[in-house]
């Protein structure tokens, strides 16, 4: 597997670009993941970097790791305080009734011997709190629709499963989308890239912020829709 692009590189922190289709780590079956290729990644350290998030297999983007111990505490602060700001790229099928707004369904895993696990909208009162914001960047004449997502809380697939319980998949989501998007013969790759990440690390200095430019494959969909001014 190639080591993935770094986007940014200081003593505390990287943050790569994540290629869609790649575990981040690997899973209790094992197989290859994206921390095979962190060892390339110590520039001098006595250690590799370490995860301080997660993606999605199929999402793409930026990806953050702490270079050492002080590092990952300091991050964990950041992400468990809700003070990294994540910003989510994404083309779905259909349109939000608004040009902004918020999606606020609590949500919760589910399991099955046949189809496995995944997250659903939780009832009253139970699941836990998800919430994430939108806005139209763009929109298409075949009806797709090009949103930025700003989540507030960092739920397993919760864009996915917001954007699917609203009433606009994500384009080419097999978990969550259309029936053509969950067919097994279906090409669309999943249309969901972490676009950018701010992180306020050092308190007496701006936050740093890092972009990650939309992968090839996804950037049809992206350009297909007309950005707005």
């Amino acid at each position: 597997m190639e080591t993935p692009e770094i986007l940014y590189r200081d003593g505390l922190i990287l943050v790569v670009n994540k290629p869609a289709g790649v575990n981040v780590h690997a899973g209790p079956s094992g197989g290859p993941s994206l921390e095979d290729t962190f060892d390339a990644l110590r520039f001098g350290l006595p250690k590799p970097p370490a995860l301080a998030h997660r993606l999605d297999r199929d999402t793409s983007g930026c990806l953050v790791l702490g270079r050492h111990a002080k590092a990952l505490r300091r991050l964990g602060i950041l992400f468990s305080e809700g003070r990294a700001k994540k910003t989510y790229w994404a083309v779905v099928r259909g349109q939000p009734p608004q040009e902004t707004g918020r999606i606020d369904f609590p949500l919760t895993k589910i399991s099955s011997a046949e189809k496995g696990w995944r997250m659903v909208v939780a009832k009253d009162g139970e699941g836990q709190e998800a919430i994430t914001d939108y806005r139209i960047l763009g929109t298409s004449k075949t009806g797709l629709t090009w949103l930025e997502l700003s989540p507030h809380t960092g739920r397993t697939h919760q864009i996915r499963v917001h954007c699917a319980q609203s009433g606009f998949p994500i384009l080419g989501d097999p978990w969550y989308g259309t029936p053509e998007d969950r067919s097994a013969t279906s090409e669309i790759p999943l249309h969901l890239h972490a676009r950018a990440i701010e992180l306020p690390l050092y308190p007496k200095k701006p936050p740093i912020r890092v972009e990650a430019d939309v992968p090839e494959a996804m950037r049809e969909g992206f350009t297909c829709c007309q950005q707005n001014a």
